[in-house]
């Protein structure tokens, strides 16, 4: 991916948070909130409520372009826009924070210290086992409990772990899928932004 932006490792905390990048973290958080709306169904091995979006690819670009720190803070900021008409209580939403913050984090910090396409493959990769990991636990512990909860105590007649016990080969499958996609977004849309910020020097 190359040199890019500098690092923000040792970045004073006030020049993080300047007008203009404060500025594009705010089309940041637009963009991958409107993006999140266009939704792909994905019924795999028939769990009809997985859709795929790409709205996280702008979290994990401004976590590479900026640092880990403002990639949260845009995941953040976008899932409480989410929860503004949210179906499950804010539990999916929060579920998408935890998983997108456990995948931007890694790459995100190493990348401040080593700029290496190298890098970025490595750490994305193992960045997908630890978020699909991350999933299947949200899932279990958040998602599906909320909306057992919702659906009158049952999903689809089944208790909770036994809906689990159905469904998690496909949402392991699902996330895999999801997180591979954004991965090779994100490094595609790179280099391109790293350029204009650094013509807007930001």
């Amino acid at each position: 991916m190359g040199a890019g932006m500098r690092s923000t490792a040792k970045m004073p905390f006030k020049k993080r948070f300047t007008a203009k990048r404060l500025a594009f973290m705010a089309v940041f958080v637009a963009l991958s909130y409107a993006v999140s709306f266009l939704e792909i169904p994905m019924p795999l091995f028939g769990a009809g409520f997985l859709k795929l979006d790409f709205g996280n690819v702008f979290i994990v670009l401004i976590s590479f372009l900026l640092g880990p720190l403002e990639g949260v803070l845009v995941c953040l900021l976008k899932e409480g826009l989410r929860c503004l008409t949210s179906t499950s209580m804010c539990a999916g939403e929060l579920a998408n924070f935890l998983i997108t913050s456990s995948y931007l984090l890694l790459p995100s910090i190493l990348y401040q210290y080593r700029r290496t396409l190298k890098t970025v493959v490595v750490s994305l990769s193992a960045s997908c086992l630890i978020a699909t990991g991350v999933a299947l636990l949200a899932n279990r512990l958040i998602i599906f409990p909320t909306f057992a909860f919702l659906m009158g105590g049952t999903i689809y007649g089944m208790t909770v772990a036994e809906a689990f016990g159905a469904f998690w080969a496909a949402v392991l499958l699902f996330n895999l899928i999801k997180t591979v996609s954004i991965g090779l977004l994100t490094m595609l849309l790179y280099k391109r932004l790293s350029n204009f910020l650094k013509k807007m020097k930001i």
